[in-house]
């Protein structure tokens, strides 16, 4: 029976904290980031958690569930 893969894509945007939520890094924070105000890039440095109307697909796609 040959293994089950993980999908490459999402194991690499998604993280897995401790309590169990699945973390991701914010878009638009990699280039043109001038005329971005200091607020919103700061904003976008924070871990984004996914929703719950996704978390059941993004937890299929790492093969949690």
């Amino acid at each position: 029976m040959p293994k089950v893969k993980t999908n490459s894509s999402a194991k690499k945007r998604f993280k897995i904290t401790g309590t169990g939520e699945i973390t991701f890094q914010k878009p638009f924070k990699r280039h043109i980031l001038t005329k971005k105000s200091k607020k919103r890039k700061r904003n976008l440095n924070k871990k984004g958690i996914v929703g719950s109307a996704n978390k059941d697909f993004v937890q299929r796609l790492l093969r949690l569930k």
